[in-house]
């Protein structure tokens, strides 16, 4: 039995991290984890390996992942920041070496051949982005510039990136975050109605200017509204129909190309039905409100911020996958978190998570009189 009595860092770290949380996150992994087994001999087959070959390695990669999680949510605030810098430069330096020496994979060069597995470092751009972004913001320190220009001239370099690469979804999703914070910072709706249409204008300009964004959404917009693999994924959702054809007995999966990663949500429909995939669901939505209420109960603006845009650009790569998956969205090539396959997606996850516990722990509430934070104050001043 742990005693709040007891000395040392584990203890005051386990009295102070939000555990309904850790819970939640601890068994989306587990639920990845089932999937994976479920989703490998469609795999491995493919490979010449064994059946679980690719399960028993995102068991490895889930160790790791929960290694993350578990030593990024004991950092102080201060190691929060001081991470999250090295981590976005190195994810930076990451993405611009993938350019020259990533592996070309249909027309798009997105990760590093590290050897024993592919890394994607634009994948851990998205948290320590969240870090970097609330640092600025809530700093009461003014600033020469505008802090939403400094955020967005810290954004700019990845974003130029992407676009090379080109993946349109995370430039897309970091958009999203950033444009999230800059909401909950307080920025007056009007700036926030602008975002969103010069946002939508870019959009239009990524269907003309890149050929699959083009041939994606025409698939989207056709008669059918789905491309192969979403119109393989709705197949495998009407097979496991309630509750499922039951563990390993799918046969639709068999025909999906990226069944263990981008469509790892049709092997939860097929096999386990429409149970797992509202248990999902439900999940992702009560870990988001949890760590939005968690977020607002913080007296640092800091906490504030990074908790809530960590929280956001999680739940929406988990809404686009899933809604890509029964063709509500054009297939975007997104993971969803905690659950696909892949070493990269899963870490980063990880990595955000941990963030987030670590920002939403509770604190000794020194100067309980102090004034809260307000956002609607902080937005007048852009």
């Amino acid at each position: 039995m742990i005693n709040r009595a007891d000395k040392g860092s584990f203890v005051d770290w386990w009295f102070t991290v939000d555990r309904v949380a850790l819970l939640l996150m601890l068994m989306l992994m587990g639920i990845g984890l089932t999937l994976a087994v479920a989703a490998s001999p469609a795999v491995t087959g493919r490979y010449g390996s064994a059946d679980f070959h690719f399960a028993a390695r995102q068991l490895l990669y889930t160790t790791a992942a929960m290694t993350i999680l578990g030593g990024s949510s004991l950092l102080t605030l201060r190691q929060i920041k001081i991470a999250a810098a090295i981590v976005f430069a190195g994810a930076l330096i990451g993405s611009f070496l993938v350019l020259f020496v990533g592996a070309d994979i249909l027309g798009a060069r997105r990760e590093l051949d590290l050897g024993p597995f592919a890394l994607q470092p634009s994948e851990f751009l998205k948290p320590s982005f969240a870090i970097l972004a609330a640092a600025v913001l809530a700093d009461r320190e003014p600033l020469a510039i505008p802090k939403p220009v400094v955020t967005f001239l810290l954004l700019v370099p990845a974003l130029l990136i992407l676009i090379r690469q080109p993946d349109v979804g995370q430039t897309g999703l970091l958009l999203c975050l950033w444009g999230a914070m800059l909401f909950f910072w307080g920025l007056p709706l009007m700036w926030v109605g602008i975002m969103a249409g010069v946002t939508s204008v870019l959009g239009v300009i990524a269907y003309e200017v890149f050929p699959h964004v083009h041939h994606r959404v025409d698939q989207f917009l056709g008669e059918d509204g789905t491309g192969y693999q979403a119109g393989l994924a709705l197949k495998a959702f009407a097979h496991g129909g309630l509750t499922g054809v039951g563990p390993g007995a799918g046969t639709i999966k068999y025909r999906i190309p990226d069944v263990h990663s981008d469509f790892i949500f049709a092997v939860a429909g097929e096999e386990f039905g429409f149970v797992l995939c509202a248990l999902i669901a439900l999940l992702f939505c009560a870990l988001t409100v949890r760590l939005l209420l968690r977020s607002a109960g913080q007296r640092e603006p800091f906490c504030q911020l990074a908790g809530a845009g960590l929280a956001i650009v999680t739940a929406v790569q988990a809404f686009i996958n899933m809604g890509v998956a029964v063709s509500l969205l054009p297939a975007k090539g997104m993971t969803l978190p905690f659950i696909s396959y892949g070493g990269s997606s899963l870490f980063a996850v990880a990595l955000t998570m941990g963030f987030a516990l670590a920002v939403t722990r509770q604190r000794p509430k020194i100067g309980r009189d102090a004034p809260r934070f307000t956002p609607q104050v902080q937005g007048a001043r852009v």
